[in-house]
């Protein structure tokens, strides 16, 4: 009988059929041919879907997005709770940059995520933390989102209360008015009690710099950047001093960190792979592009005269508020709100100056619908929610592609449609370029000879930002003749009242 050696472990040899040895192995190649050929097939299903949803995803060990939440739930063993409170708030089918994202960060990879405003980027980080950190433990700060503004910072604290329902987290939104989530202000036994702190970086790093530290970040595990690229911006607009500095007080070896932003410039992706650990890099739609739910338009209104009345054309031909109208400077909200104020509309204005108790009711009427156009600086255009608001109008032209998507991001958010007008004058031509780019690249029909415009050159482009804008009239209708009547006439009534009190003074002794 022809047959091979081999052996029972006893060392008694046995005999087995040679025909028997060769299936065996056939059918042993043939199940490994089958396992490379199904895996195959599944990365090409699964680029397919990205492709599908715009989705690129660069790096190593790339996991699989996740189509829905109940697929996501599963996979991953998120608890009912957690599942039971993303359906109480409304979400059903999770958006590409929540598809992609959460597997990483639920398989605890470091990410630098870029995606369209309003696309959902703050719950891709909002749930991943909440499913691993479990449950509160007093054990000081485990996780830590810095944003670059108060509202931002409010705004992501709701949502993660809405989120931690019956988790009992304890969340803490750390800013220069009254902190919300508890009477926390700061001390190595006040913050044991924490599990998250949401920040601005400037308020982090003052208590950071405290001696001895008012707040300790050694038992951090998750630090977020959100709005990343602002955080990261060069010059006195951003914050990368900050930045660093709690970047380094976050010490626990295990210690995961993610940046997410609607925009990256390429400086912002090269700090994040000399920085983080393998990070994942995930880009949904074009690098720093609009959403394609905003209808654009440029307005052109020749001189800084014919913005008000353009303006005042849109509001009389009737308009569906909530409104914001975006302008480049304090002064010029203020001179604007001025203007508007008696035209019969419901209008208010947010700007830096105003106290933060002023400001949070500005947004929590404006959110209530009580105001219908809200004059803001740049200030909110930075990944505020406004889900209701229909138009935004850039009353000053942006100085830059990433001002000019942001902006517009206020309205179009979470798949709803919007729309966008943008006013410019012959001054405003220099930039003109960047901004048609964009909004060509977002499907929208531009003029010719806006593309063929010449380019910036990159020290004009690096120097076009917000803190040198284009030099404007001031915003008024009242002639110059009038403003100074009425100045001397203020000052006649200042002085009758400054001799009436010296009267009274000498009267008195």
């Amino acid at each position: 009988m022809n047959g091979v050696a081999d052996s029972n472990g006893d060392g008694i040899s046995l005999l087995r059929p040679v025909g028997e040895s060769v299936l065996s192995s056939k059918r042993k190649k043939a199940k490994k041919l089958s396992k490379e050929k199904l895996a195959e097939q599944q990365r090409e299903a699964m680029n397919r879907f990205r492709r599908e949803q715009k989705i690129h995803a660069n790096g190593t060990d790339i996991p699989d997005p996740c189509a829905t939440f109940d697929e996501m739930m599963s996979r991953f063993h998120l608890s009912k709770t957690l599942q039971r409170n993303v359906l109480a708030c409304g979400y059903e089918t999770p958006t590409p940059i929540q598809m992609q994202a959460m597997p990483a960060l639920l398989r605890r990879r470091e990410l630098l995520a870029c995606a369209p405003t309003g696309s959902g980027k703050t719950l891709a980080f909002i749930l991943p933390i909440l499913h691993h950190l479990e449950a509160p433990r007093r054990d000081g700060f485990r996780a830590v989102i810095i944003s670059p503004t108060r509202e931002l910072a409010q705004q992501i604290y709701r949502e993660f209360c809405r989120l931690n329902e019956g988790v009992n987290l304890r969340v803490h939104a750390l800013t220069k008015a009254k902190a919300s989530g508890g009477a926390f202000t700061g001390g190595a036994s006040g913050s044991q009690r924490y599990d998250v702190l949401i920040s601005t970086p400037n308020r982090l790093v003052h208590m950071l710099s405290m001696e001895p530290p008012a707040v300790r970040l050694d038992r951090v595990e998750w630090l977020v950047f959100d709005e990343g690229d602002k955080l990261f911006e060069a010059g006195d607009s951003g914050f990368r001093e900050q930045v660093a500095a709690i970047f380094q007080a976050c010490t626990h070896a295990d210690v995961r960190r993610c940046l997410f932003s609607a925009t990256f410039a390429n400086s912002v992706e090269e700090w994040a792979r000399e920085h983080l650990d393998a990070p994942l890099v995930v880009t949904v739609g074009g690098r720093n592009t609009a959403t394609d739910t905003v209808e654009q338009e440029l307005m052109f209104v020749g001189a800084e005269a014919g913005k008000l009345l353009a303006l005042r054309q849109i509001v009389q031909k009737g308009f569906a508020p909530p409104v914001l109208v975006f302008v480049q400077s304090k002064d010029r909200a203020r001179e604007l709100f001025n203007e508007l104020i008696y035209d019969g509309i419901n209008v208010d204005v947010i700007h830096a100056e105003r106290t933060q108790a002023q400001r949070d009711n500005v947004v929590k009427a404006f959110r209530a619908g009580k105001i219908w156009v809200l004059i803001a600086t740049e200030l909110m255009g930075r990944g505020i929610d406004f889900r209701g608001v229909n138009l935004v109008i850039n009353y000053d032209f942006p100085t830059t592609a990433v001002s000019y998507i942001h902006r517009i991001g206020r309205t179009g958010r979470a798949g709803l449609p919007g729309r966008a007008v943008t006013m410019f004058t012959e001054d405003d031509v220099v930039y003109l370029r960047s901004i048609a780019n964009v909004m060509k690249a977002s499907g929208c029909e531009v003029p010719d000879w806006m593309l063929k415009l010449k380019k910036n050159s990159r020290r004009r482009e690096k120097n076009s930002t917000a803190a040198r804008p284009v030099a404007r009239v001031p915003i008024r209708t009242v002639s110059k003749f009038d403003l100074q009547r009425s100045h001397k006439k203020k000052q006649i009534v200042a002085d009758t009242k400054v001799k009436k009190m010296k009267m009274s003074a000498d009267g008195e002794s």
